[in-house]
């Protein structure tokens, strides 16, 4: 695998996440990406829609580059209200399984005052790591 998790001993196994990645080669960018189809535009406000939306977003991004999900180095998301994000958890969860499959990179989740995108709820910056 191109990417390592890294969780020191002794911590409590993570969920969804790592602590951090290692990984070495051809670095990809992907922009923040947020839950509107690229043809279609918005089809949904429901969250859960949103993040399969962002998801599908970012891996047509990484694949553009070369890279799949495995490459994953971390993530970064930005959602308007923390506690939809958590009362769906486990639809989110349900959903980045599907598009990404059982990969677990460095993670964080911010809460902000509002999106570029008005209807956006979430918007999700990815960076992949191609060996």
């Amino acid at each position: 695998m191109p990417v390592d998790p890294l969780n020191p001993e002794g911590w409590p196994r993570p969920s969804g996440y790592s602590n951090g990645t290692a990984a070495a080669g051809r670095m990809v960018f992907v922009a923040g990406q947020v839950g509107w189809h690229p043809v279609n535009g918005w089809e949904s406000d429901d969250f859960v829609h949103q993040v399969r939306q962002c998801l599908e977003n970012t891996r047509a991004v990484l694949e553009a580059g070369g890279a799949a999900p495995e490459h994953i180095v971390r993530m970064t998301w930005y959602v308007t209200d923390k506690q939809e994000y958590l009362a769906k958890l486990q639809a989110v969860g349900a959903a980045y399984r599907e598009v990404l499959g059982k990969v677990y990179p460095a993670m964080a989740l911010v809460q902000v005052a509002a999106l570029v995108e008005d209807r956006a709820k979430v918007e999700i910056e990815t960076t992949a790591v191609v060996g």
